[in-house]
């Protein structure tokens, strides 16, 4: 089989749009390691600052692209036990760590400093085979499609963002901003834990502004002032958690203004932009500022549940399923903001 060549999204340098179809090898696979048929592959905002080359990440070029996967094991190494070929699964990113590091030995493993994940580390599954590490893997019940089951990977970002790393109760006000996957997804879980809130983005999210207002009960909001009036409705001091999901700096000026004294504010968005302002609110209103990044193995665990009962539905943010032939109409539709989400299906 290593002699077939199979098509795959390939980011091949740091320059603009560096990124194109080309035929690579299917992967050997390590003893410890499984061969997965890829079924579906999100498309994350993450791959469109590769592509755009506005990241700030370093990146291991040429790399295929793409870590929100999920597929069928088509072949396992000799040490690997528990699966069998055929197997429905997804897989987490942290495709390479260090198992000895403090943070991998207390089980979060996504914040060893040498981690390397899928579609920047190393490749990822923006083709039709990938190798992936065993321990990575996760089972996808049979009522979950792949289409639903390759975005586990973007809900445990938001499940982690605001159940793990902020504190939430029923009836707090909450802001996300930024109507991105992982904004909306956030705003999801925000809903499930019993908060009210509201989604703040620009004239040009409307239509995914509507989402969040139409499939998950968030109100929309569009500009600053409207934003402040929200955040201030209950008794005038603001929103109990601010969640900064959008992917520009200047947005933490905007959270520092609608959280409430003692609130907190959660960043999960990426800016690499310098801040050209002060922090000094957070000192004022004696906030909580909290960074969150990716995820671990019982997050995924509860997220898949939470997908396979309904209760996190993924399909309304879904705008579309492409080719990864076609991989650049479904970047452009996401980076326009057409859409929310697209999915690609390797052929």
């Amino acid at each position: 089989m290593s002699s077939t060549k199979i098509p795959a999204v390939v980011n091949y340098s740091e320059q603009k749009h560096s990124v194109e179809i080309r035929e690579i090898p299917v992967p050997e696979i390590g003893e410890e390691d499984i061969l997965l048929e890829v079924e579906n592959v999100g498309v994350c905002g993450s791959d469109l600052h590769q592509w755009t080359s506005d990241h700030s990440w370093p990146v291991n070029y040429p790399v295929v692209m793409g870590h929100e996967f999920g597929g069928k094991i088509a072949a396992l190494g000799s040490r690997v036990s528990g699966w069998k070929v055929g197997d429905r699964v997804v897989s987490e990113t942290a495709a390479v760590i260090d198992s000895l590091n403090p943070m991998s030995k207390v089980g979060l493993y996504n914040l060893d400093p040498t981690r390397k994940g899928f579609g920047y580390g190393v490749n990822g599954a923006m083709t039709r085979f990938v190798r992936v590490p065993a321990r990575c893997l996760h089972n996808v019940p049979e009522n979950l499609s792949f289409e639903e089951a390759c975005l586990t990977e973007p809900c445990c970002v938001a499940f982690n963002a605001l159940v793990g790393n902020s504190h939430i109760k029923p009836g707090d006000r909450v802001i996300v901003i930024g109507p991105g996957t992982i904004g909306i997804l956030c705003a999801a879980v925000a809903r499930l834990c019993g908060a009210e809130v509201a989604v703040l983005g620009l004239e040009a999210d409307r239509g995914r502004l509507e989402i969040a207002k139409n499939a998950y009960g968030c109100d929309p909001l569009i500009g600053e002032d409207v934003a402040e009036a929200w955040a201030r409705k209950r008794d005038g001091l603001g929103a109990d958690l601010i969640v900064d999901a959008a992917g520009h700096s200047i947005t933490l000026r905007t959270a520092m203004k609608l959280v409430r004294p003692n609130g907190q504010i959660t960043k999960v968005g990426w800016g690499p932009q310098p801040l050209n302002f002060s922090i000094d609110p957070i000192v004022q209103k004696n906030v909580r500022l909290q960074g969150s990044f990716s995820h671990n193995w019982p997050i995924w665990e509860r997220v898949i549940a939470l997908l396979a009962s309904g209760a996190l539905n993924v399909k309304p943010i879904i705008g579309g399923v492409w080719s990864i032939t076609d991989w650049h109409e479904a970047f452009e539709k996401m980076h326009t903001g057409q859409i929310v989400k697209a999915v690609l299906k390797p052929v």
